[in-house]
Parts: structure tokens; sequence; C-alpha cells
């Protein structure tokens, strides 16, 4: 079982993200998942956040007790679930957006400039999809091929090739890594 936290502020697609890793994750990988998510009062610039649950068993307890894997893009967000990472555990963030505290070896830390990247691809609201095949080629949690299957599943067709496109992008970059 794999708990994933996905954080930034409204906007940046966090709850989307969870939901295209949830369904990428059961109907396209024979997995179990939950997904609950949070947010403030506030739709746009609030703190946000969706929590999943991923597992080759039934899912009993829907909500998180600690992450292994916490993705951050916003610095609130950072500074809130940053101590609720389990030891060991994988941290992401979005690395002109969070200014991470001095590294004490306690977790495994990546950054990608999801935003830049998807600015450089037109539209800054792509950095989720840059994010999500980041997370995928650094955490192998669910294989690339779900991902797409699940994001061709969830978007109008209108804006499928530059999410896709965003999503390589990422996915590249976390295979460098």
């Amino acid at each position: 079982m794999t708990e994933i936290k996905l954080s930034g502020f409204g906007g940046q697609g966090i709850i989307m993200m969870g939901m295209i890793l949830g369904k990428a994750a059961t109907l396209y990988d024979n997995k179990f998942a939950t997904l609950t998510q949070s947010f403030g009062p506030e739709a746009r610039g609030g703190a946000c956040s969706a929590q999943l649950i991923i597992s080759e068993t039934k899912v009993l307890y829907p909500y998180l007790t600690a992450p292994d894997i916490l993705v951050a893009m916003s610095q609130e967000a950072y500074e809130k679930f940053e101590p609720t990472l389990k030891d060991g555990g994988i941290l992401i963030i979005e690395e002109n957006l969070v200014r991470p505290h001095p590294d004490e070896g306690r977790v495994r830390q990546f950054s990608i400039p999801a935003t830049r990247i998807a600015e450089g691809l037109g539209n800054r609201m792509f950095a989720n999809m840059v994010m999500l095949g980041f997370v995928c080629a650094v955490t192998k949690i669910i294989p690339k091929q779900a991902l797409i299957n699940a994001i061709r599943d969830t978007l109008p067709a209108r804006l499928l090739e530059k999410n896709l496109i965003a999503l390589e992008k990422g996915y590249e970059k976390g295979m460098e890594k």
C-alpha cells in the first residue's frame, strides 16, 4: 500500500492529478485506490490537496496516516505537509515555487520546474501533467501507459495533445534522475 499526498494551491490541477492517478491505478493497472480531497474556501489560490492510497489489495481505510510520497507544488503545501512525510519517503517539489529546508537525509527529494516547462508548452495549466509524468518516472507507482490511458479517458479531445506532451516532458525529466 502506498499513500500519496498531492498538494499545492487551487487552480494548479492538484485534484485532477489525483483523479487521473487513481483512475490509472484502478482501471489500467489492476490495483485498488481511494481518493480524498481538501481545499480551502477559496476556489483558486487557497491551499489544496488530494490524498490517494494505491494498493494491491482492497483499501479498508481511505484516509492517509503518513504519506510515502509527497508532491508539493507550493511553499505553503511544503511547509504544512513535509513534516508528515514518512522517514525514507519521497518528496517531489516544484523547484521554482518551493524553497526546501536544508536536506537532512530523512527523505529522498526530487525537484522539477514543472510550471516553467508548462509555460514553454504555451500554458502554465499543463504544470500538473508535467508533474504527473515526473512522479510516474521517479516513483514507478504507475506504468506510464496506464496514465496515458487515464488521461485519454478523462480530458476532452481538444486538450489531449498538449497534456500528453506535458506528461511526456515530465516523464523524460524524471527518467534523468
